[in-house]
Formats: structure tokens, sequence, C-alpha cells
């Protein structure tokens, strides 16, 4: 049943941090009624998320829909990633604000809320806040400021499956396109950070994740994929997916 006070969306990329904020809110109890992904176009380097095939069929396990907001083309070409980070956030908060207006008309009790997944970006939380006051809802970010380590350990330990999807740093290579992130993973995460200052989290963008099981998720997603490797960074190139056990022909078909 919706709560007269409004519902919360959950701002959601299939990566570990969103995957773990959602699990988290959803187990305090927030009425999560939307995930809202922000979609790439289909011609953008820049913003290429391998997550994209899978977090469909991750919104039928976690039994929320979802609301895709595009974003702008841009002519930004990885790994120079750090280049366009400004352009990118900026264009994130321009086309989701009027999405989440929208969201708020059209919940019963407007919109109550927004999850995100951040952690230790300023700049993110802060246009998330201002956002957020602009529209009349709260902020949750239930991860922020959380040791990298530590957080890393309880997704681990919490039940979450999460797997490498993309990396571009030092350090890194070919092998750790599609590697389960499990202890010894983050172990040899640790290493590469006093080594090459790698960010145990990925915080900034060293990799990028997809989660395939949670608690927050009613079944798992099995996948397969291909690795793509251009000599300094790679990702995998998903060439099917699906809920486990497999859909049956009604629900494949919806």
């Amino acid at each position: 049943m919706s709560d007269a006070n409004g519902g919360w969306v959950a701002l959601f990329s299939g990566g570990k941090e969103s995957s773990w904020a959602l699990s988290q809110v959803v187990e305090s109890g927030r009425d999560v009624r939307t995930l809202v992904v922000v979609q790439p176009p289909e011609t953008s380097h820049m913003y290429h998320t391998p997550a994209q095939p899978v977090i469909r069929l991750a919104s039928r396990s976690i039994g929320l829909p979802v609301v895709e907001v595009g974003l702008p083309v841009t002519d930004m070409e990885p790994p120079d990633m750090q280049a366009g980070v400004s352009t990118e956030q900026d264009g994130e908060r321009e086309a989701l604000e009027p999405a989440l207006e929208r969201l708020d008309a059209e919940f019963d009790g407007g919109l109550r809320g927004i999850v995100a997944g951040t952690v230790g970006s300023d700049y993110q939380a802060d246009r998330l806040q201002s956002m957020c006051d602009r529209i009349g809802c709260e902020f949750d970010a239930p991860l922020w400021q959380a040791d990298p380590r530590d957080l890393a350990e309880s997704m681990i330990d919490g039940g979450l499956t999460i797997r490498i999807a993309e990396v571009a740093a030092p350090g890194f290579d070919e092998s750790w396109l599609g590697r389960q992130l499990d202890h010894d993973a983050l172990a040899e995460l640790a290493t590469l950070h006093h080594e090459y200052g790698v960010h145990v989290l990925g915080d900034g963008g060293e990799y990028q994740t997809i989660v395939t099981d949670g608690p927050h998720m009613a079944r798992p997603i099995a996948l397969e994929f291909e690795r793509e490797w251009y000599g300094t960074w790679g990702r995998i190139r998903i060439t099917d997916a699906w809920l486990d056990p497999p859909p049956s022909a009604d629900e494949d078909s919806t």
C-alpha cells in the first residue's frame, strides 16, 4: 500500500553502490516505488554503461518499475574519463530534475525523497541535495562517507554478488573483466591502491561493476559476456542475460 506521505525513488545504475544503498533503505522501511536510471545515448562512448543490458532484469527481480532519464550525446572518448566529469554531471542534473518533478506529481502523496549510492563525492552530494531542496523532498545517501574498505566488505558479507564490468586504471589487466568482487579481489584492490592510488571502490572511475544478486533481489541474474580489451582499459560486452531460473514463456514476453 502506498504511503500517503509520499514515496521514494532510488537512483539506480545496476552497480554496487546504488544496489547496496537500495537494499539498505528498503530494509529500513523506506517506501521505494521507482528506480530512476540515467540512460546514455547509444552513440555515446563517454557514457557507455556495461550494466545497461541487465538493469531491466534487475528491476524485475527487485520488483520495482524503471523510469529512464536520457542524457545528451557527447563526443568524449574513454579512457580520458576525468575530462568530461563536469559536463556529464551537469547533463545528468539537467535531465534528472524534470523526471523527478513528474514523479512528484504522479506519486500518491508526492515525492517523499531520493535515495542515492554516493559515497565520497561532495560535488554529487551537493548537487543532489540542491535538487531535492528545489523539488521539496528529502535526500538520503546511506553510504555517505563510509570507509571504502569497510563498505566493500559489508557489501560482500551482506550478500551482493558483484562483477567487474569495466576497468580503466594502472594495475588492471584483462583478467579483471567479469571477475567477481570477493574478499580476495578486494585484497588485490587494496594492493593496487597502495601501488597506483586506485580507489578501493573505484570512486574515481577506475572500475565499474554490475550486481547480479543480493538481498534486494528475488532472483539472481545469469549472464554471458565477451571481454573487450584496448591495451589500457577494457569492458565486458554482455551477449546474453536472464533471470535464474529462466523466465517462463509468458514472463519472457512481457
